[in-house]
């Protein structure tokens, strides 16, 4: 870093201070006109344009997505991804604070660019759609957006300060049964009741869900049962959700779920099928030496992070995909005060409030400085990319 850390740190400082009430308004903005995945085209066309106008490159439709896109400033590496969410809750709206985290991203982005000079990295903001349902972030990381990139920033606001996240892997299936259909009195020997196979696979699925390791669960709903009552259903669907701790313990939980589909189905005379209903997130494997900077940045602003409680797990994110392939971090920082929850009302509420003003501020200004301090420490992105266990992969 061609500039002293305090200097930079100061021209930090100062763009997030002069920029306040730009990302206030560009927040509730947001939080007012709430998109729902894949259709954040108001939240995107926001962000994108703040971004062209302070003179990053942006490229939309990232990854075949039509409300994706990727801000560039710099062209060499270290390259560092500041990533902006901005999807809300079916009946909702902004009730996990993605207006926040996008805000945030952007002003950290737009913060960092102007206190680093020119030839010195790459500073990319992320528009990452669809997080809540559709995995936006798991989609671009396919794509290959985060290949050329050394860190992978974020946060998320919550109920708890914490340095890192305990986020678990999830996907869903969809389970369908064909048997036969009859009269229940004219033919009934002739029928292959489906319904009675799916009711049957949710009672093995319940024996199941009581000796699963901590952190994994099945939950289903019924899709489809029949058409009318005097008539035996000859197809019946449900749709399951899965969680564990790890990938590799969500592929073993797919692999329980296809074994339990199949011998209802043989016991029962159905037949089945069994298919991935959405995109798979990935656990979250968070970035010690990133998280650990970023938590000292905030700390300036008065908000301590602590780590997680043990044994308590906040859902599944597709921030999971990225942390897979680069360093990442996904800290929490509440809003509002433990006991509440996000995805209610009151979270939503939470999210417009002066409390969330202050910390979308101190996280855009943390951010800030972590992303220049990966670009400027060689020794703390070595030590990111050592933890992740890519050590002497090319310039990484």
């Amino acid at each position: 870093m061609s500039r002293t850390p305090d200097a930079v740190y100061r021209r930090i400082h100062e763009e997030v201070t002069d920029r306040a009430e730009d990302l206030w308004r560009i927040a509730t903005t947001l939080h007012a006109d709430p998109e729902l995945a894949f259709a954040e085209h108001h939240a995107a066309a926001l962000l994108s344009g703040e971004l062209h106008r302070a003179g990053f490159r942006v490229q939309q439709g990232t990854a075949d997505l039509p409300t994706a896109f990727v801000a560039r400033a710099g062209e060499r590496r270290p390259a560092v991804a500041l990533l902006l969410e901005y999807d809300a809750l079916p009946g909702l709206g902004h009730a996990c604070g993605h207006n926040l985290i996008a805000a945030a991203g952007l002003g950290a982005a737009l913060a960092a660019r102007a206190a680093l000079p020119g030839e010195e990295g790459s500073v990319l903001a992320v528009g990452t759609p669809a997080e809540e349902g559709g995995g936006g972030k798991a989609l671009e990381a396919e794509a290959g957006v985060f290949d050329d990139v050394d860190a992978a920033l974020m946060f998320h606001p919550g109920v708890y300060d914490w340095a890192r996240a305990p986020l678990t892997a999830q996907e869903q299936y969809r389970v369908g049964f064909h048997g036969r259909a009859a009269h229940p009195t004219g033919n009934p020997t002739e029928g292959i009741d489906a319904l009675a196979a799916l009711v049957e696979f949710f009672n093995v699925l319940s024996a199941l869900g009581r000796r699963l390791p901590q952190a994994s669960h099945i939950q289903g709903i019924v899709t489809q049962g029949g058409t009318a009552t005097n008539l035996v259903p000859a197809y019946a669907e449900g749709l399951f959700g899965l969680r564990a701790a790890t990938t590799t313990e969500l592929d073993a939980l797919a692999g329980q779920l296809g074994t339990c589909a199949a011998g209802v189905a043989q016991a029962t005379g159905t037949t089945v099928t069994v298919e991935r209903a959405t995109v798979r997130y990935e656990h979250f494997r968070d970035s010690r030496p990133l998280s650990d900077r970023f938590a000292a940045h905030l700390e300036r602003s008065g908000i301590r992070l602590t780590p997680p409680a043990t044994g308590v797990y906040l859902g599944s994110s597709d921030i999971g995909n990225v942390s897979g392939r680069v360093p990442a971090i996904h800290p929490f920082v509440a809003i509002m005060d433990g006991g509440g929850s996000d995805h209610t009302p009151e979270f939503a509420a939470a999210a417009a409030s002066a409390r969330a003003r202050e910390v979308l501020l101190a996280a855009a200004e943390a951010l800030a400085r972590t992303a220049v301090d990966v670009i400027g420490d060689t020794t703390l992105r070595e030590s990111a990319w050592t933890e992740h266990g890519r050590v002497g992969a090319g310039s990484r």
